[in-house]
């Protein structure tokens, strides 16, 4: 396990250096980062060649690209054009961003799991009939969409949640917007189990428990929803970087001052240091969250060894 731990973060080493070069590069072309930042104005060719070399614009993309790098290992990512370094602006929007991820993965978990578990148990029952037709009618709805009908219904019209989101974000306000953020989700973790449930019902190791006598939960719990749960754990250490870096248009519905919030003011003031540094950081969650997902395949399936 060790050995595999380490092949797996050397792994790492170069797919973190090859992500973070793309977002660089595509960041950087995306438009004039002094055109965003004079805004409506345009700036007179002295100010715009101050500002160029006061932030490093002056230089070739390449050479930008490795002092970036030099500065990140040091905790530097930059400093936004307001002169507010991107440091600061990652501690207060990750912890939100975070919390809000937690409320909507157990929401994906616990709802999404259940349902599948159900759903694949009772294949072509009225249960397994509706579960689908729910997920499906949740796919087709854009996120926007149950986002403002769930905040005019729970927060405006019942007024049983308050309809925005204050500055602190506590884990009792972020319900509503996580159960919008995880429901597309959701409903592929649902659909996800219950395809994986429905194949593994009919497998050997089943039935011979079944022939062995066991109690049906034991069967459940210890043999079929251990095998079955590995894509969907595959689907979910995946999921947690998209829902972290996706949140753009519920943290905009609810006005949660996140990631999502961050992202969005960079790109629509072409703020570059502050796009990059936020996709650094999302790119290092994706990483972690794979290699912790791949650790969990060999408790959840005891034959998986890892030489």
């Amino acid at each position: 396990m060790g050995r595999y731990v380490i092949r797996r973060l050397l792994q790492m080493i170069p797919v973190f250096f090859g992500a973070t070069l793309l977002l660089f590069l595509m960041v950087n072309v995306m438009g004039d980062p002094i055109a965003g930042l004079c805004g409506d104005r345009a700036c007179d060719p002295a100010t715009a060649a101050q500002l160029r070399q006061e932030y490093g614009l002056d230089k070739p993309v390449w050479q930008q690209y490795l002092t970036y790098m030099g500065n990140v290992f040091t905790g530097d990512f930059g400093t936004a054009f307001n002169g507010q370094p991107v440091t600061e602006l990652l501690i207060e929007a990750y912890p939100v961003t975070l919390r809000l991820t937690i409320v909507a993965i157990l929401f994906e978990i616990v709802v999404g799991i259940t349902l599948g578990v159900l759903s694949g148990l009772r294949r072509g029952r009225s249960v397994d009939t509706g579960v689908l037709i729910g997920t499906l009618v949740v796919i087709s709805i854009p996120t926007f969409v149950t986002g403002y009908v769930l905040q005019y219904l729970f927060g405006v019209k019942w007024g049983w949640v308050s309809p925005t989101v204050s500055s602190d974000a506590p884990f009792n306000e972020l319900i509503l917007p996580g159960i919008v953020l995880a429901s597309v989700s959701l409903a592929y973790v649902t659909r996800l189990t219950r395809t994986s449930v429905g194949e593994n019902a009919r497998a050997d190791y089943v039935r011979t428990a079944v022939a062995k006598g066991l109690p049906r939960h034991r069967v459940i719990s210890r043999h079929l929803l251990r095998n079955s749960l590995i894509p969907v754990v595959t689907f979910i250490g995946t999921d947690i970087g998209a829902l972290m870096g996706g949140a753009i248009v519920t943290e905009r519905i609810f006005n949660i001052h996140g990631v999502g919030y961050q992202l969005y003011q960079g790109i629509l003031r072409q703020n570059t240091q502050t796009v990059v540094g936020f996709a650094t950081v999302l790119v290092l969650v994706f990483l972690l969250a794979n290699l912790i997902v791949d650790l969990l395949y060999s408790v959840l399936d005891p034959r998986i060894r890892y030489a």
